[in-house]
């Protein structure tokens, strides 16, 4: 793959992860720290109060940062392992309260809380499945970080065509 075809791709990774990050972020901001509060709590992890205030301010604010970085193409590299590394959480906490046999709505872009155990296995499954996509797009460009319209700059590597 030419290093111009990979970079649009890495560019386009950016964009959505972006979108994404923004969307969550922006949603849970707006929301409050009161559904958050109860978001992270039916994760049932017994983490202290005080912990569950900060990460209720301290996510979507984490989450709007990392964001604005891949939207311009600043520090990309840093800003997608951020975001791989807040997905897998994702995935373990979902995964975790799945096996536990908890219902929740995961608070991923709002809301949050305990719910209906309705349809739980197809909704958990499909909220571990686009997570799983969106850490194959961070990882991506944890790899390969130089990407167009970024403000980036320094030497840009230069790739074989023929791997």
């Amino acid at each position: 793959m030419s290093s111009d075809v990979r970079a649009w791709i890495g560019t386009l990774f950016r964009v959505v992860l972006a979108g994404i990050l923004f969307w969550s972020g922006a949603a849970k901001l707006f929301e409050g720290s009161e559904a958050m509060n109860r978001a992270i709590v039916a994760y049932r992890l017994g983490l202290p109060l005080d912990l569950v205030h900060v990460i209720a301010w301290g996510l979507p604010i984490l989450e709007l940062v990392l964001g604005l970085l891949l939207l311009v193409g600043l520090l990309t590299r840093w800003a997608a392992l951020g975001t791989a590394l807040i997905m897998t959480a994702f995935i373990i906490g979902i995964a975790s309260v799945w096996i536990r046999g908890y219902s929740i709505d995961c608070g991923c872009f709002g809301g949050g809380g305990d719910t209906s155990p309705e349809g739980r296995d197809l909704r958990y499954a499909t909220e571990i499945l686009r997570d799983l996509l969106f850490t194959g797009m961070a990882v991506w460009l944890v790899a390969w970080p130089v990407t167009k319209l970024s403000l980036d700059r320094g030497p840009r590597p230069t790739y074989d065509d023929t791997d």
